[in-house]
């Protein structure tokens, strides 16, 4: 499986972003789809998570604007950012846990100007 995220830019404070994380690969079916993100010299941090049966999960930071979603094909995964803050400046790393592995993706940089 690979993955390959996309979507990240300059945003200014407020402003929104929508990641993409496109899968390819042998077919597969997946029992965790979610995002992290490394801030300079900060470690790598929960962004959010979705499960098979369709529950999601939020970094508290993050709660209440940031929403993690899928098309049905399930073949991308999105990460739609909204009322960003100059803290949340990070690469966003997406990952997908199947029975076959654990995948992750190159990272996409997104950075929030003041």
């Amino acid at each position: 499986v690979q993955l390959q995220a996309s979507g990240g830019g300059l945003v200014h404070v407020g402003g929104s972003l929508r990641l993409s994380c496109a899968a390819s690969g042998r077919r597969f079916d997946f029992n965790f789809m979610g995002w992290y993100r490394q801030a300079p010299g900060k470690q790598r941090e929960y962004v959010a998570g979705l499960t098979l049966g369709g529950s999601t999960s939020y970094g508290g930071s993050v709660k209440g604007r940031f929403t993690i979603s899928r098309d049905t094909a399930k073949t991308t995964l999105y990460l739609q950012m909204n009322s960003l803050r100059p803290e949340d400046t990070a690469v966003y790393y997406c990952n997908i846990i199947t029975v076959s592995g654990n995948y992750w993706g190159q990272g996409t940089l997104v950075t929030v100007s003041s």
